[in-house]
């Protein structure tokens, strides 16, 4: 599934899309940053409630897909700049991060 596919559905929101053709291989939960940095492979969409800018490279650094905001977590107008510059994809959704990784096994 491509991260653009993903984004349009009913249940998620595009926060920032700039490669939207990024496929999405794998589902990584954490927010413990180093943690997710060590562990999320490439190609991963990463669940998280963390909202600040170091979240950005995390994901740089991991390569992941994109980053889920889960359970209505937002991001200010500087992450949202930044992760258009770094092309990262960000998208949110209302659900809980359970729900969120459930969802995403069903339809990867």
């Amino acid at each position: 599934m491509r991260v653009k596919d993903l984004a349009t559905c009913e249940l998620f929101n595009i926060v920032t899309l700039p490669d939207g053709e990024r496929e999405i291989d794998g589902v990584y939960i954490g927010d413990l940053l180093s943690w997710v940095m060590g562990r999320a492979q490439s190609g991963n969409a990463w669940i998280t409630i963390m909202s600040n800018i170091n979240i950005l490279a995390v994901a740089s650094l991991s390569d992941t897909s994109c980053i889920i905001l889960a359970e209505g977590v937002t991001v200010d107008e500087e992450v949202k700049k930044t992760a258009i510059e770094k092309e990262i994809n960000i998208i949110s959704t209302n659900m809980d991060i359970f729900s969120t990784a459930v969802y995403l096994n069903e339809v990867i």
